[in-house]
């Protein structure tokens, strides 16, 4: 069995609190939005979301994962059903994404036209607020395909990364901004309307969304993941044209986004019900996650 020591230092987001990671140690800075999410029971066992259970999951994703170690796991199988990189992944399969913009602990801001690529970074991550170079991490992407926007650094820019992609000839762009990073998708828009290119705007760990990020997600991305913001819910939800899944639902927000969800379904595997609503967000009492308060 492999044995996993995460190395260097990096912060990111798990159940809404912001965890300190550095050499091999784990630290919640700050408390745990949610108390519970049926997510992070199914994939961590957890009922009752606290700090330790927190710095458990956490644990659980270096151990089993190689979560930030130099011989990290790289697993392209779904985990999630309606995830952003399992959407991203079969619509660049079918061809109508180029290339995805997406972030990886170890290597900050990756490009790549390799879907395998987008599912294997995506698959069991968590909101990368900042992260440092990890050498084994950063070979892996660059041998499948994927093209670091800073290595040096680890730098997290997807502004930049869009810019990129649009400067390297990819046309139809899919990108991912957390809520923290709200603030780049005007400049993300910019970007697409001066290089003629077409960009799909994923907007995920939504958990600590402020107002002014929802009011940003709703001017400008095309799918939204609800997480567990009320904000979401209550401010996005009901502009979308679309609602994919109860419990941790995914809305889109624009025909573009709409497409591209279709385009995931058709390659879906398991049985589906589809009906009209007079109203969004569709929620069942008692499903999704529970937020302290």
């Amino acid at each position: 069995m492999k044995r996993f020591l995460a190395v260097g230092e990096h912060e990111i987001y798990c159940c809404g609190a912001r965890v300190r990671i550095k050499d091999g140690k784990i630290k919640v800075l700050t408390r745990p939005r949610i108390v519970y999410c049926p997510l992070h029971e199914a994939l961590y066992g957890t009922k009752i979301i606290d700090e330790e259970a927190v710095k458990q999951s956490v644990q659980m994703k270096i151990r089993n994962f190689g979560f930030c170690c130099e011989n990290r796991i790289f697993d392209d199988s779904m985990v999630v059903p309606y995830g952003s990189s399992e959407i991203i992944r079969v619509c660049m399969e079918k061809k109508l994404l180029d290339c995805a913009v997406t972030v990886c602990e170890g290597a900050g801001t990756v490009i790549t036209a390799n879907p395998s690529l987008v599912q294997a970074i995506g698959a069991r991550l968590t909101g990368i607020i900042k992260t440092s170079p990890i050498k084994g991490i950063i070979e892996h992407i660059k041998n499948e395909k994927g093209i670091i926007l800073n290595e040096a650094s680890a730098k997290i820019d997807q502004a930049e990364g869009v810019l990129k992609a649009a400067n390297l000839g990819y046309k139809r762009v899919a990108v991912t901004v957390a809520s923290f990073l709200s603030e780049s998708m005007e400049k993300i828009r910019r970007i697409e309307e001066e290089k003629g290119i077409k960009v799909a705007i994923f907007s995920v760990c939504n958990t600590c969304a402020s107002s002014k990020d929802a009011e940003r997600i709703l001017s400008y991305a095309d799918i939204v993941c609800a997480s567990a913001s009320r904000l979401i819910r209550e401010k996005v939800a009901p502009k979308a044209l679309m609602q994919l899944g109860v419990t941790i639902p995914v809305f889109a927000l624009t025909e573009f986004g709409k497409n591209l969800i279709l385009a995931y379904l058709e390659k879906f595997k398991e049985k589906l019900v589809i009906f009209r609503t007079s109203k969004l967000p569709y929620q069942v009492e008692g499903k999704g996650p529970k937020i302290e308060g």
